[in-house]
C-alpha cells in the first residue's frame, strides 16, 4: 500500500513489549526507512521525544504507566501541538473514543485490528485525517441515550459525584465511609440518592451507566 505521506520517525508508547514488537514489525514492513523508537512509560516517552524532536507520529497506549486516562495525551498536545498522537487500546467504548478525540487525539487504534487496518488507520492520520474505528462510528440513537445519562449524572451534587466515583472504582460502603471520613448512614443516603437520580435500582446499574459515558468522578 502506498501512502501520500511518508513516515520518517515514530514513537511507540506501550508498557507491553509484545505490543511494541508487533507494531514495530508492522511499521517496519510498510515504512522500511522509518526510525522507530519505543517507550514503556510516559516518563520514558518524554525522554525519547527530547532526543527525537522531529518525531512524525506517536502511538500512545491508553493505560500507560505514569499517566491517568488522557493526561499523557493532554500533555503531549500541550507540549508538542503539531505532533499527531494516536491512542492505542485493547479495550474501548464509544465514550472513550469520543473523549480521546475531544482531548486532541489524531485517531483511536484498537489493538485488535489486523495489519491491513492498522496501516490504513496510520495512513489516514499521515494524510491529516482523523481515524475512528468503523464499529465506533456515530450512532444518533446511542448518542442521544449517552447525552441523557450525562444529564442525569450532572444532576448529582458534588458529594454524590464523589461517591459515584468510588462506586465505579468498586469500593464498598465501609471503604467509602473511611475514604471520605463520613458515617455509613451518610454513605447509604448518598448511594440511595444516586440510584434515584439515575433512575436505576442497583449499584451495578449505576456503575454501568457511569462507565458507558466514561465517568470517573
Amino acid at each position: 500500500m502506498t501512502y501520500a505521506a511518508t513516515l520518517d520517525s515514530v514513537l511507540i508508547v506501550d508498557d507491553h513489549g509484545l505490543i511494541r514488537d508487533g507494531l514495530r514489525a508492522i511499521l517496519s514492513s510498510a515504512f522500511p526507512a522509518c526510525t522507530i523508537a519505543e517507550a514503556g512509560s510516559f516518563a520514558e516517552a518524554l525522554g525519547q521525544l527530547e532526543d527525537m524532536p522531529d518525531t512524525d507520529l506517536v502511538l500512545l497506549d491508553l493505560n500507560i504507566p505514569g499517566a491517568s486516562r488522557f493526561s499523557a495525551l493532554e500533555q503531549l498536545r500541550a507540549d508538542f501541538p503539531s505532533l499527531p498522537v494516536v491512542m492505542v487500546s485493547g479495550s474501548y467504548d464509544r465514550a472513550t473514543v469520543r473523549d480521546a478525540l475531544a482531548a486532541g487525539a489524531a485517531g483511536f487504534l484498537p489493538k485488535t485490528l489486523d495489519r491491513a487496518r492498522i496501516l490504513d488507520a496510520i495512513g489516514q492520520v499521515l494524510m491529516g485525517e482523523i481515524y475512528i474505528p468503523d464499529e465506533i462510528q456515530s450512532d444518533p440513537a446511542a448518542d442521544e441515550e449517552d447525552e441523557k445519562i450525562r444529564k442525569l449524572i450532572d444532576s448529582l451534587t458534588p458529594q454524590q459525584r464523589v461517591v459515584l466515583g468510588h462506586l465505579v472504582a468498586g469500593r464498598l460502603n465501609k471503604q467509602i465511609a473511611h475514604e471520605l471520613d463520613i458515617s455509613m448512614t451518610t454513605v447509604k443516603a448518598h448511594v440511595s440518592a444516586i440510584l434515584c437520580k439515575l433512575n436505576v435500582f442497583s449499584r451495578t446499574q449505576a456503575v454501568i451507566l457511569a462507565n458507558r459515558v466514561g465517568f470517573e468522578g
